[in-house]
């Protein structure tokens, strides 16, 4: 396989990577989150990343075996010298584009999730508070005291 042909596909992964998470990123910003839709496309991104990484090895052991030098430096030469430096650049340029956009849905599912323990600790504040309003009008005042502590939650 040629070192353009595995740049293309390559290319074609990352593309359809980018799509995943920039779907992903709507499903984090709607009200309610459906987790279905969030499943498949987890699973359907750790397909790509496990096909990517296949690509790579692939592409890093055909540089290899052209004689060039491993790690980045090793990986330009031999896309110039292939005629594929373009490709390489695009290559390159997608793969930060892909990372940036990974960290930032990494961020929005940390603020999710954040939101909703906040949320699930104020709906359990609001049923102690309920539940000890409904004790303090049916007991009697000499079982059930007026003053009760502050609940919080750490």
């Amino acid at each position: 396989m040629s070192l353009a042909s595995l740049l293309t596909d390559q290319r074609q992964r990352l593309d359809a990577l980018i799509s995943l998470l920039s779907n992903e990123q709507n499903l984090l910003t709607q009200g309610d989150i459906d987790g279905d839709a969030l499943a498949q496309v987890a699973h359907e991104k750790q397909s790509l990343l496990a096909e990517l990484e296949r690509i790579e090895t692939v592409r890093r052991n055909v540089q290899k075996r052209l004689g060039y030098d491993e790690g980045a430096i090793g990986a330009r030469s031999a896309a110039v010298d292939a005629g594929c430096q373009t490709a390489w650049e695009s290559l390159l340029e997608k793969s930060e584009r892909a990372s940036r956009m990974n960290d930032l849905t990494g961020q929005m599912l940390s603020v999710r999730i954040t939101s909703a323990k906040l949320q699930k600790k104020r709906c359990i504040s609001r049923m102690v508070v309920i539940v000890l309003n409904l004790a303090e009008s049916t007991l009697p005042p000499d079982i059930f005291p007026r003053q009760v502590p502050c609940i919080t939650f750490q």
